[in-house]
């Protein structure tokens, strides 16, 4: 799509700001006016409509879409996408570990991922069942009930962003430690990789895989910052 306005700006209106192009108010997919929850975030997205060029790219503009999905996707479809997310209680990629087979990985995950598990574990009083290999092991009801009950307190922009992040990392754990400030980004990245990186470490880089891992991490930052940045 071609750009077709000159001036971008924000505006408060009923305690949220809306973006405006050329003073007309920007709507989502879904018709929703584009009214954010506070002027950081604002901001940033004008940032992101004044820095296209010709063409509109969506591609450059992950905070847009972000809040997009939060207004046309969360707050129509609030269970659904709660659903989603707490899936991954059940589910969480923490929970499996490497079979006899890989011993040294396994090692590997209990040094790395454990720390991880027992903030979990104090922080939402919960207990985990681990397995080993990829065969669904389900975990308490309590566990799953506690820290569904951690993401349905969140709002529509948090639930967003989060559902990105739970998608590319395959960790509601680490999600929920990050939304704590329990674990930093930089942190949490290698933890959720780590069997790719062991991978790595043992029969050489993957350059394909790298260019992957690198756009993924691209996106969990950018649902990082929407999600830091819709608080403040």
């Amino acid at each position: 799509m071609k750009r077709f306005y000159k001036a971008v700006t924000s505006a408060a209106i009923n305690g949220r700001f809306a973006i405006q192009l050329d003073g007309r108010p920007v709507k989502t997919p879904a018709r929703n006016p584009l009214h954010l929850p506070t002027p950081t975030l604002a901001d940033a997205i004008v940032a992101e409509w004044e820095a296209q060029g010709e063409e509109i790219d969506p591609v450059t503009m992950p905070l847009t879409a972000l809040a997009q999905g939060a207004l046309d996707q969360v707050a129509d479809e609030r269970e659904r996408i709660l659903g989603r997310i707490t899936a991954f209680a059940d589910s969480d990629m923490l929970y499996y570990r490497a079979d006899e087979n890989q011993q040294a990985l396994a090692e590997h995950q209990v040094a790395q991922w454990d720390p991880l598990l027992n903030w979990a574990r104090q922080r939402y009083d919960v207990s985990f069942t681990l397995t080993h290999g990829i065969r669904h092991q389900s975990q308490p009801d309590e566990t799953v009930k506690r820290l569904s009950d951690a993401v349905k307190s969140q709002d529509d922009f948090a639930l967003a962003a989060m559902l990105s992040m739970v998608g590319l990392s395959g960790s509601l754990i680490a999600v929920l430690a990050l939304i704590e400030g329990a674990y930093d980004a930089d942190t949490l990245w290698p933890l959720v990789n780590l069997e790719e990186l062991w991978q790595e470490q043992q029969w050489g880089r993957d350059d394909l895989a790298v260019a992957t891992r690198a756009v993924k991490q691209a996106e969990f930052n950018a649902a990082i910052r929407f999600l830091t940045l819709s608080r403040s």
